[in-house]
């Protein structure tokens, strides 16, 4: 008596405790690319610039305008890619819930032989599909769900999608420009503060995903170093052909 009550009380713990987190919220996507993108990005631009051994205004200077066009750029970007989505997945929607309209029965069929086709018995899955189909937007969900993939009560806002786009892209892009701004004169803090960023960023989103923060981490520093390398390699050569 003593086990089953303490197997019923892990099963009762671990269904308390059994949550998922938000993957088709449209915030994380942007906003952790948005983040990567201007910390690469500017970081990159400034190296490059700084490699044709132009003045340090001027690496500010290009550093602030790469931070406000890739954060426009990328929050325009994130809108327009994010509606365009939408629009699509809402003009399916209309499509769905005209069939719902016109051929309820065939509707019906079609989602009880989905059911079928995924293992449960004929008499079950037609049963379970009629008393589904009771209820026209329930059965606007569950066949958009079904053949369609999305949840239509929980689509993504273009809004929210281009003003987290927007920030992280701005934030992220900020941190090689910082130590300029705060009085430094030469590359190497902005450098050294964007790798650090670059690692933060990778390990952070380590935690919603299955990787190691460290590996996460490191791979973000070393891509993001090697695009600092490899620009700052052009801009020296360009500089020198320029010059």
């Amino acid at each position: 008596m003593a086990i089953l009550d303490t197997e019923a009380t892990l099963h009762e713990a671990h269904r308390d405790n059994h949550t998922h987190r938000d993957v088709n919220g449209g915030w994380l996507r942007p906003a952790v690319f948005g983040a990567m993108d201007g910390l690469v990005s500017n970081l990159a631009l400034m190296t490059g610039v700084a490699g044709g051994s132009v003045s340090q205004q001027t690496i500010v200077l290009t550093g602030l305008a790469g931070l406000a066009a890739g954060a426009f750029s990328m929050a325009a970007g994130e809108y327009t890619s994010v509606a365009s989505q939408r629009e699509l997945v809402e003009a399916e929607l209309d499509v769905e819930r005209r069939e719902l309209r016109k051929h309820p029965q065939d509707e019906e069929d079609e989602l009880a032989a989905l059911y079928v086709a995924r293992g449960v018995e004929p008499q079950l899955a037609r049963e379970v599909a009629r008393q589904l189909s009771k209820d026209p937007e329930q059965a606007l969900e569950i066949h958009a769900r079904e053949e369609l993939g999305v949840d239509p009560g929980d689509l993504p806002s273009p809004l929210v999608a281009a003003v987290s786009s927007f920030g992280s892209f701005a934030l992220g892009a900020l941190l090689p420009v910082l130590p300029y701004l705060l009085g430094a004169g030469v590359l190497w803090p902005a450098v050294l503060l964007a790798l650090i960023g670059l690692f933060a960023c990778g390990a952070v989103v380590a935690k919603v995903t299955a990787r190691t923060w460290w590996y996460s981490g490191l791979r973000q520093l070393v891509l993001g170093g090697a695009a600092a390398g490899v620009t700052y390699a052009l801009g020296t050569l360009f500089g020198t052909a320029v010059g």
